[in-house]
This record gives structure tokens, C-alpha cells and sequence, in this order.
């Protein structure tokens, strides 16, 4: 896939989601949450290090499952070895390198073109991952370090419309000829989804970890804020 249809594709689907974030509701504990301080950073550290963890996910998840595709994926195609995945660009220098036709594809008289012309299924479950981890980190951007126990998906409708808009203009890039054509994409069948499913839902568990260690951070700060008020208070006292 081309790079600016990439970006074509990227922009198109998390457009949607990314206005409809704008309309979410306050938090259900935003009473309970710390002022922030006036020296206090946007992007606190801790913020910063789960935006790190989470970014670096999306990375493995994307690349990890066009190798998985390649090299453990069951299929019409033939499954290879991380070493050849790794140095494909040297496949016309090896001996009897042999893969099986697929999806129209004629691998007999050049088995090199599985890395070319042949990596456009797993080009597409990387794309259809990405989108997906996009769509449900939007769930996660409904709180700030909210669950989304307490925070469900159907608290903000407008994300829920603006996720289906940008999971339909997917399945109409993949399932329309004349768009797959354009955008070098195929349709991927039910257990190929299942696969997008299994590298992109863990971003939601990945975020509700990190959200539950960031809540138990702001509690503890929370204390120690409201000891040090105490004794301060204590000590205007005594000093009248």
C-alpha cells in the first residue's frame, strides 16, 4: 500500500472519532480528582509514559501481525521462517524457495513476488489493525483515567455513531473492487477479523491497567495533599 493512501485511509477514519471525542461528558468522579496545580505540566510525566506504552503497542501490534500472517497464520498461503521474513530482500539468491498460489496470484515462476505482490493480505490486517486500535482507544479517551466500567462506550452516543462511520468507510474501502483496487487492499474473511480483533483489543486492557495504577497515584497524592493541609491548618491554629 502506498504511503499517501495510507494516510488517506488514517485521516478518513479517525476523523470521526476525534471530533465526537470533544462531546464527552465530565467524569463521574471529577469531584473527587485533584485541582490541578498552576506550575502543573499538560503532559505529566505519568501521562506521558502511558501515551509511550500504548503508542508502542499499536507499533508492535501493527507490524506483529503481518509477520504473524507470514510466518504462523493458516491459510492458502505458505507459511515461512522468521529468517526468511527478515531477509526477503535477498530471496533471489536462494535455492529451492517454493510457495503455493493464492488469491489468484502465480507464485510458480517467481516465488520472490510473496514479498511484493504477495504481502497484500498482510499489508491489509496491518491497515485493518490499525484502524481498529484507533476505534477502541477512542474508548479509552472517553475518561481521562476513568474506566470504562464507569465510563461505558454509550456515555458519549456521538463516539459510538463517529466508530460505526469509520469502521463502515473501512469495510467500504476493503469490500468494493474498485476502492481495494485503488488502495491495494482485499477483503479479509471472518477468521482474519478475528486475528484483527486479537492484536487490536488489547489496547483497551493495556489502557485500563495503566488507568488503574494512575487512579491509585492521584489517591495517594490526594492524601498526602490532605495531610499536609491538616498540619498546616494545625499549625495556624496554634499560632493564634
Amino acid at each position: 500500500m502506498h504511503v499517501a493512501h495510507l494516510q488517506l485511509v488514517h485521516r478518513s477514519t479517525i476523523g470521526p472519532p476525534a471530533t465526537a471525542l470533544g462531546f464527552n461528558p465530565p467524569d463521574a468522579d471529577i469531584m473527587k480528582k485533584l485541582p490541578r496545580r498552576t506550575d502543573d505540566s499538560l503532559i505529566t510525566p505519568w501521562v506521558f509514559f502511558r501515551y509511550m506504552v500504548v503508542g508502542i503497542y499499536v507499533g508492535f501490534a501493527c507490524v506483529g501481525v503481518f509477520a504473524y500472517w507470514y510466518l504462523f497464520y493458516e491459510g492458502e498461503h505458505t507459511n515461512i521462517t522468521w529468517d526468511q521474513l527478515t531477509t526477503w530482500g535477498h530471496c533471489s539468491e536462494w535455492t529451492n524457495f517454493k510457495v503455493n498460489d493464492f488469491d489468484g496470484l502465480d507464485m510458480q515462476t517467481d516465488p520472490c513476488k510473496y514479498f511484493t505482490d504477495g504481502k497484500i493480505k498482510a499489508s491489509t490486517l496491518s491497515l485493518s489493525v490499525l484502524v481498529a486500535i484507533e476505534m477502541f482507544n477512542a474508548l479509552n479517551a472517553l475518561s481521562e483515567d476513568g474506566s470504562l466500567m464507569t465510563m461505558p462506550p454509550w456515555s458519549n452516543p456521538y463516539l459510538i455513531l463517529a466508530m460505526i462511520a469509520s469502521f463502515g468507510m473501512h469495510f467500504v474501502i476493503l469490500y468494493i473492487p474498485f476502492f481495494a483496487d485503488m488502495f491495494n487492499v482485499t477483503a479479509l474473511n471472518w477468521n482474519e477479523w478475528m486475528v484483527v480483533l486479537r492484536f487490536s483489543l488489547p489496547v483497551i486492557f493495556i489502557d485500563e491497567i495503566l488507568k488503574f495504577v494512575g487512579r491509585r497515584m492521584s489517591e495517594k497524592e490526594l492524601q498526602k495533599r490532605m495531610m499536609s493541609n491538616g498540619l498546616q491548618n494545625g499549625v495556624e491554629k496554634k499560632t493564634l
